[in-house]
C-alpha cells in the first residue's frame, strides 16, 4: 500500500488505561522484552507487568498514533517526575515507552509525537526533559544531549579497604525500608541532576529488577541517624552494587567495611557509579578497570523559562544567546539575560551585549554541567568571544550531574 494512503488512515490521540495491553505488547516488541526476561524480573508473566504498569499509564501523558482500527502503531509517554538543578527543584518531562512498529516507520510519526510532547511539557510548566537513548544520534537531532555518565567497576577481593574505625554501624534491611528512602532523599536534594524520587518513582526504579534478591545495607551513624545505604545482591561469588548512596564520607566508608566484610565469601565487587566520578582514587590499590559511558540525556524545553529559574554561580555583564532548535519555534531567536542590582536575572529577546550562537543540544549540557563551556567552545559547539566564555565558566556551576534512574 501506498505509504501517503498509510499515513492517511492513522490518527494521533491520547493513549488511555483501555489501551494498556497495546501499550505494553508495542513496548515489548521494540525493545525485545521476553516470557524470560519477565520471569527473571520476578513477574510471574506479562499480565502482571501489564497491571504493574497501570500507575504509571494513568500519571503519564501518552500519546500514540492509532490505525482506523483503533489498533495502536506508535508511541510515547511523559513521564511527570522532579529534579534537582543545582539545587533548585524543577518539573522534568521523562520521555519513555517510545516505540513504533517497523511497518509504520518512516513515516515521521515519532517526529510529530516528539512535537507534540515538547508542547505538552512546555503547557505543564516542564522545562526540563531527560530520556534514556536508545539511539544518541537520532535524539541529538530532536534536541537532546548527553547530561550524565555512568561508570561501572569491577574490583578484586584483596583489593578492596581495608577496615577503618567509624562510629556507627551498618544494618541490613528491605529495599523499601523508610530509612533508605529517607537517605536517598536527602542525597537527591543535595546532589545536582537527581531525581526527586515519588513512591511510583520508586516503583519504576526497581520494575526489571528482581527487587526480591535484593538487600539494603543501612549505615547508622553514632546518632542512629541514617546517612548512607548500598543496594547489592551476591551471585556466584560477586557482590553486585546497585547503587550507592552516602550523605558523608564517615557513611562511605561504613558502606566499604561492610563490603570489605564479604572478603571470604566473594572473589569480585562490581557496580555502577552515575558520575563521572573513578572510584579508583579513593583506593589504596587503585589498579581496577573502570569503564565510563554515556547514560542518560537531558534536553531543555523552553529557553526563556528554565534560565528564569537557573540557579547561577555568579552575575555578569549582560549578553545575549542566539539558539537554534531543530523541532520547536519557541526556542529559536535571541535570549539575552540581564541582572539587576539583587542579582535576580532578567530574560529578554533583546540582543544585548555580546551574542553567543549555539544550539539547543549544546546549551542543554552547558547548563547540565555535563561539558563546560570552554570545551564546547573549543570543539567549534559554541561561538563567543573569550570574554564571554569566560563569563559563562563564571555563572553555571561546576558540578556533573549525578542520575541513577531509569524509566
Amino acid at each position: 500500500m501506498n505509504r501517503d494512503r498509510i499515513r492517511e488512515r492513522l490518527t494521533i490521540k491520547p493513549v488511555e488505561v483501555k489501551h494498556l495491553t497495546q501499550f505494553n505488547e508495542l513496548l515489548r516488541y521494540v525493545f525485545q522484552v521476553t516470557d524470560s526476561d519477565i520471569e527473571e524480573s520476578g513477574y510471574e508473566d506479562g499480565s502482571e507487568v501489564a497491571k504493574a504498569k497501570r500507575p504509571v499509564l494513568k500519571s503519564a501523558d501518552v500519546i500514540g498514533w492509532f490505525d482506523d482500527d483503533d489498533t495502536l502503531v506508535s508511541q510515547l509517554a511523559i513521564y511527570p517526575c522532579e529534579v534537582n538543578i543545582h539545587g533548585e527543584i524543577y518539573a522534568m518531562g521523562g520521555i519513555t515507552g517510545v516505540g513504533t512498529y517497523p511497518e509504520y516507520a518512516s513515516l515521521g510519526l515519532m517526529q510529530d509525537l516528539i512535537e507534540l510532547a515538547l508542547e505538552k511539557m512546555r503547557a505543564k510548566g516542564q522545562w526540563i526533559s531527560y530520556l534514556y537513548p536508545y539511539s544518541i544520534p537520532y535524539y541529538r537531532r530532536k534536541g537532546w544531549e548527553i547530561m550524565s555518565d555512568m561508570m561501572t567497576f569491577r574490583v578484586k577481593d584483596s583489593q578492596l579497604p581495608k577496615q577503618v574505625p567509624v562510629s556507627g554501624s551498618v544494618e541490613r534491611q528491605e529495599n523499601d525500608h523508610p530509612d533508605v528512602m529517607a537517605v536517598y532523599d536527602q542525597f537527591a536534594r543535595k546532589n545536582h541532576g537527581a531525581m526527586i524520587r515519588t513512591e511510583l518513582n520508586w516503583d519504576e526504579y526497581w520494575r526489571w529488577e528482581n527487587e526480591e534478591e535484593r538487600i539494603a545495607a543501612v549505615y547508622y551513624n553514632a546518632e542512629n541517624q541514617p546517612t548512607g545505604y548500598c543496594l547489592y545482591w551476591i551471585a556466584e561469588e560477586v557482590f553486585h552494587i546497585k547503587e550507592m548512596i552516602y550523605l558523608n564520607q564517615e557513611a562511605r566508608i561504613g558502606l566499604w567495611n561492610f563490603i570489605s566484610a564479604h572478603f571470604s565469601m566473594i572473589n569480585y565487587v562490581e557496580g555502577e557509579v552515575y558520575r563521572n566520578e573513578p572510584i579508583a582514587f579513593l583506593f589504596e590499590d587503585s589498579e581496577m578497570k573502570e569503564t565510563i559511558s554515556p547514560f542518560f540525556m537531558a534536553r531543555i524545553v523552553d529557553v526563556k523559562e528554565f534560565l528564569q529559574r537557573y540557579p547561577f554561580d555568579s552575575t555578569v555583564k549582560p549578553f545575549h544567546f542566539i539558539v537554534e532548535d531543530p523541532v520547536v519555534t519557541w526556542n529559536n531567536g535571541v535570549f539575552g539575560l540581564i541582572w539587576d542590582e539583587d542579582d535576580q536575572v532578567t530574560i529578554t529577546d533583546e540582543p544585548i551585549g555580546k551574542p553567543v550562537t549555539l544550539d539547543i543540544q549544546t546549551l542543554s549540557t552547558m547548563f547540565m554541567s555535563y561539558k563546560r563551556p570552554t570545551y564546547l567552545h573549543n570543539i567549534d559547539r559554541i561561538e563567543a568571544d573569550k570574554e564571554t566564555i569566560r563569563s559563562l565558566e563564571r555563572i553555571i556551576p561546576n558540578e556533573t550531574a549525578y542520575f541513577s534512574d531509569y524509566f
